[in-house]
């Protein structure tokens, strides 16, 4: 880590970060960790934070939980909030899918973001990429009725993938289904990571799919 992101780490972790595998059992009171009751929203593998930090800040209304398995990303996450002032966003070191198995109560999100995972790009790994049957079926289970699970990515056989394996759970629904290929327009809200700019300059489109729990 940087020594800025060291500094954020030791002023800031305290009050905003916790430690999945440090996690007491049973579901996170967010509630509690917040200081106020408002919608939870999750956004799983926020890199480096620089498109996590402006959400987080669009949407005072949410509270705003990031989770992420690198320290450097979480300490430069903690920095840009702090340079925008953000004080509804709440850090998760760790495993995302033990989050929602075991801290996260069913039916109590407002949403879950992914957005970039990794794609994994060759055959013989697309075993490894995040969205497998499995885990879609974990999000739904831990959305509010309504509750979105929005993902987009830049490579188009994973979109595929996320396509059909989110349209086969049954609890999901595909909120443009009746759009062109299922996709999601690009909404404007969400800033260009450097994901995308990199794919932009390879040529590569990016897909966008929003689903709602149905029930």
């Amino acid at each position: 880590m940087t020594v800025g992101q060291q500094r954020a780490w030791d002023e800031h972790w305290p009050k905003l970060g916790r430690t999945v595998e440090e996690l007491p059992a049973g579901p996170v009171d967010f509630d509690g960790w917040f200081g106020r009751s408002a919608p939870v929203l999750l956004e799983i593998g926020s890199g480096m934070g620089e498109t996590t930090s402006q959400l987080a800040a669009a949407a005072p209304e949410l509270n705003y939980v990031a989770a992420e398995v690198y320290d450097a990303g979480l300490g430069q996450l903690m920095l840009r909030a702090e340079k925008l002032g953000v004080d509804t966003l709440r850090l998760m070191h760790g495993d995302a899918v033990v989050l929602l198995t075991e801290h996260v109560e069913p039916g109590s999100l407002a949403g879950v973001r992914l957005f970039f995972p990794d794609p994994w790009p060759k055959k013989k790994h697309h075993k490894r990429r995040i969205v497998q049957p499995g885990f879609v079926a974990l999000v739904a289970s831990r959305l509010t009725p309504g509750g979105t699970f929005h993902l987009a990515t830049d490579w188009e056989n994973y979109a595929e993938q996320m396509l059909e394996v989110c349209s086969a759970e049954p609890a999901l629904r595909n909120r443009h289904a009746d759009a062109p290929g299922g996709w999601a327009p690009r909404p404007e809200w969400r800033p260009i990571t450097k994901f995308e700019n990199r794919a932009i300059d390879e040529a590569r489109v990016s897909h966008d799919l929003i689903f709602y729990r149905a029930d």
